[in-house]
């Protein structure tokens, strides 16, 4: 059977459904605009705080200096691990759900799909709140409920003409982000900023005055935020015109600009009066309001790339509905959970995605980039790989041992677990590098088995 024919205006936007082909029409610079606006977010601002706070109770536990730094460790290693995620949708023209098929099997790939539909609608509850809490501090007040009704609007509206919006992110709002950050940064420099290597800790550290348990932690949290792309790399860079331009755009635009837009975030923290909301340093200078006024418009790409990628996940279970009918309804959902939401599991949620998601990218990598490639089946009879599931669960368990997070009774699990085996961390130990390891080594001891297997 042939594959369908798309008229002119087709072969230039994604695909409705799973059994058309992706066309590939986004260049370089597409992409790294895409990257770059996802990498300058609201959450890294009003985010940022769960880097200085590493133990989410509330109370600054290591200096800006040591938070910066952990900051631009954890997203240098995400932005890596973001662009190896990129490569095998460039490759294959497959979404990113739908390339776990070729890693755990068709049936078995409906489990992270389903966690990846979760935590992305998640994510976009949390974009929508956030869009809604910087409006009002941006317009002293007003119905909130308009506020995030009209990013819930604009979100859905750009989701049905995906590529398109990449491509209107390169030519008109990148230019307008860029300036604003370099007047914020101005803006904040001349302020003045307070001693950033005041250690405001008490659990007193190892050199330079740091808890190196909690940098850890910390550089964690900031792994994270990069982690939570890495399942949907695929669902954008399956348009690249090349291999090389998905993993430059994705491993370098974004984690440069989040890189940028955290320090800004952290700057604007040091800077907070008592008296004022958490983006009110950047309303209170200059022209502040007409620039931050660019970041919350921006931020809706931000939303929009989390209902685009929940749809075409979906699509994974469902291969022929139609991606707009799912991103509208998506649309309505994630809006009305912001209306009755709010940020308060933010840090507990970030270690969540990593738990789940860095192991996962171990087991991907591991086996795509050493399997062959005819190999790699994405079909919908696609057999079961219980040994990849087992590589995934137990980098997962690493992950959870080392940092548990905040997560209620699933924080408890772990917690128990560590008693019983007895384990204790030690301060050297990074949850998300150690538990992409342990899923890269056990994956790559399953597909050297299985290789084994087949030529006895």
């Amino acid at each position: 059977m042939s594959a369908p024919t798309l008229d002119r205006s087709e072969r230039r936007e994604a695909p409705l459904t799973l059994d058309q082909p992706a066309p590939k029409v986004l260049s370089f610079w597409d992409q790294s605009a895409f990257w770059a606006n996802l990498g300058v977010s609201l959450f890294a601002f009003s985010g940022a705080y769960t880097v200085l706070a590493p133990n989410s109770d509330g109370a600054a536990q290591i200096s800006i200096a040591a938070g910066i730094l952990a900051m631009i460790i954890g997203t240098v290693l995400g932005g890596l691990m973001l662009g190896l995620a990129a490569v095998p949708g460039a490759e294959t023209g497959k979404p990113a759900m739908m390339l776990l098929r070729g890693l755990f099997g068709a049936k078995l790939s409906y489990l992270p799909t389903v966690l990846n539909i979760a935590q992305l609608i998640g994510w976009g509850t949390f974009e929508l709140i956030v869009i809604g809490d910087a409006a009002e501090e941006l317009f002293d007040g007003g119905p909130h409920w308009i506020y995030v009704i009209a990013a819930g609007v604009l979100t859905t509206v750009l989701t049905i003409w995906p590529l398109g919006s990449v491509r209107m992110l390169r030519r008109f709002v990148t230019v307008g982000v860029v300036i604003a950050l370099i007047w914020f940064y101005l803006q904040f420099v001349r302020a003045g900023l307070p001693d950033l290597t005041a250690n405001p800790g008490t659990a007193g550290g190892g050199p330079f005055g740091v808890d190196w348990n909690l940098f850890w932690v910390a550089t964690d949290a900031a792994l994270a935020v990069s982690i939570s792309w890495v399942p949907v790399a695929a669902d954008y860079t399956r348009h690249s015109r090349s291999t090389g331009a998905a993993f430059g755009a994705a491993s370098g635009a974004y984690a440069f600009t989040q890189i940028i837009a955290y320090v800004l975030g952290l700057f604007a923290l040091a800077l907070v009066s008592g008296d004022g909301g958490v983006y009110s340093p950047f309303l209170k200078v200059t022209l502040g309001a007409v620039f931050f006024f660019i970041f919350v418009f921006r931020e809706a790409d931000q939303s929009f790339a989390n209902v685009y990628s929940t749809a075409v996940s979906i699509q994974n279970l469902a291969p022929r509905i139609d991606r707009r009918v799912l991103s509208i309804g998506l649309g309505v959902l994630i809006t009305l959970l912001a209306l009755r939401l709010n940020m308060a599991n933010y840090f507990g949620f970030l270690g969540l995605i990593g738990s789940v998601f860095v192991p996962l990218l171990g087991v991907l990598v591991a086996d795509f980039f050493l399997r062959a490639r005819d190999q790699w089946d994405t079909s919908a009879n696609a057999p079961s790989r219980w040994g990849m599931v087992f590589a995934w669960l137990v980098g997962l368990s690493v992950y959870q041992l080392i940092n548990p997070g905040d997560a209620g009774v699933w924080t408890d699990f772990w917690v128990h677990a560590q008693e019983k085996l007895h384990f204790t961390k030690q301060a050297w130990m990074s949850a998300s590098l150690l538990s992409f390891l342990a899923a890269v080594v056990l994956a790559c001891g399953v597909s050297r088995l299985s290789t084994l297997r087949k030529s006895a």
